[in-house]
């Protein structure tokens, strides 16, 4: 993932089931600036916020987009405590209605034997 234009803020999160870091969340900031880029693996949810005016987002993807298969987790979760850099950010009214992260249906396990 990376900003093409403008900066956002990105967030991966663990949510491989029995993973020594289930759960946990790295975030970093994306800009046209910086250039910094950000890949987020199999088993990672992941989200981001704009920070500037607007941005465009690049994404490379493994596989065909499946609107079937979408899930979320509320960007505002306690549990995962996600530090945002914003204080009042629009929210779609998809991503607003994610589950918490303790009531996702969350289909990763985490395999310790992966190289």
């Amino acid at each position: 993932v990376r900003a093409a234009r403008g900066e956002i803020f990105d967030v991966a999160v663990d949510i491989r089931k029995g993973s020594p870091t289930y759960g946990r969340w790295v975030g970093e900031i994306l800009s046209e600036e910086n250039r910094n880029m950000i890949y987020i693996p199999q088993g990672f949810a992941h989200g981001f916020c704009v920070l500037s005016q607007g941005a465009d987002v690049i994404y490379k993807i493994s596989g065909v987009y499946s609107p079937q298969d979408e899930a979320g987790i509320i960007w505002n979760d306690v549990d995962l405590g996600i530090e945002w850099p914003m204080e009042t950010p629009i929210v779609s009214g998809k991503d607003g209605r994610w589950p918490a992260f303790k009531e996702a249906d969350i289909k990763f396990e985490y395999d310790a034997g992966l190289k």
